[in-house]
Formats: C-alpha cells, sequence, structure tokens
C-alpha cells in the first residue's frame, strides 16, 4: 500500500520550478490589485470614522450638541474621498510604483 517512489532532491526542485513557471502571473496581479481595492476601502472608512470620533469628542468638551460630530463626519467623508479619488488614480500605473 506504500507509495515506493523516491523522490530526488534534484527532481523536486525541478517540479517546483515546473511548477512556479506555470503559475500565472496574471492572478498574482489581480491579487495585488484586489488588495490596492481593500486598502482604499479601509481608508476611506476610516477616515470617516475617525472625523465623525473627533466630532463626538468635540460636542462633549463644548457640549455644542450634533452640530461638531456632523461637521467632522463630513470633513472624514470629505478627506476619505480625497483619499479614494487620489489611490484610485493609481490604478491606471503599474501597481508596484505606490501602495
Amino acid at each position: 500500500m506504500a507509495d515506493d517512489r523516491r523522490i530526488e532532491p534534484d527532481d523536486l526542485g525541478r517540479r517546483l520550478a515546473e511548477a512556479k513557471e506555470r503559475a500565472s502571473p496574471k492572478r498574482d496581479g489581480l491579487k495585488r490589485e484586489e488588495n490596492r481595492g481593500w486598502s482604499i476601502a479601509i481608508e476611506f472608512i476610516g477616515a470617516i470614522l475617525v472625523g465623525a470620533f473627533f466630532g463626538w469628542l468635540i460636542d462633549g468638551w463644548f457640549g455644542t450638541g450634533p452640530y461638531g460630530m456632523i461637521l467632522f463626519f463630513l470633513l472624514g467623508f470629505g478627506a476619505g474621498l480625497r483619499t479614494v479619488m487620489r489611490k484610485s488614480g493609481d490604478f491606471d500605473g503599474n501597481p508596484d510604483d505606490n501602495n
């Protein structure tokens, strides 16, 4: 029942090299683009949350009601949108240029 074949180290190295050559470089590029897309989405959401948090803090310190949170939420949205627009322009170029 046991497999009696022996794989020599040279044969294993050759087979690994052949398998790496067959791997599609296009798939690696797609993975890289997907990671960049997730990065943009996380930065966008993070900017909005940070803005809302700072607005909430300012409202607590100065008692300004929801106005500070609304203002900083909109500022966070604007900052996140600016980041999305800047980074999405990088998709037109080489993914290795900028992260």
